[in-house]
């Protein structure tokens, strides 16, 4: 009964920030305020399923650690893909606002 009522309190703080997440994803006005709700509430999110799923399963059945390593991998490409996204935004922004000026784009 124990182990159900943790499985269930991860699942919903996991549900809720995914919901945060794509809540932000939606409402946020321009691309740089959207990349946070993806890459910091929903990667939160997923995280929290996952720990749900590792104790599921971890009392069902002995130690389960695959969710360990999904989330070790999460949390370590999320942030890089996050920075990537928004230096290429960057990058673009910057070549939009040179061509409009007449200007030759940096390469």
């Amino acid at each position: 009964m124990v182990i159900e009522l943790i499985v269930a309190a991860f699942l919903l703080i996991g549900a809720g920030f995914a919901f945060i997440g794509s809540l932000g994803l939606a409402r946020f006005p321009d691309f740089y305020a959207r990349l946070h709700g993806p890459t910091k509430a929903t990667t939160l999110g997923v995280g929290g399923m996952l720990i749900a799923s590792m104790v599921h399963f971890s009392t069902a059945s002995g130690w389960s650690l695959h969710e360990l390593l999904v989330i070790l991998f999460l949390f370590l490409t999320a942030p890089v893909s996050a920075h990537l996204m928004a230096k290429a935004a960057l990058h673009l922004e910057g070549r939009s606002q040179g061509s409009k000026q007449g200007e030759e784009p940096e390469r």
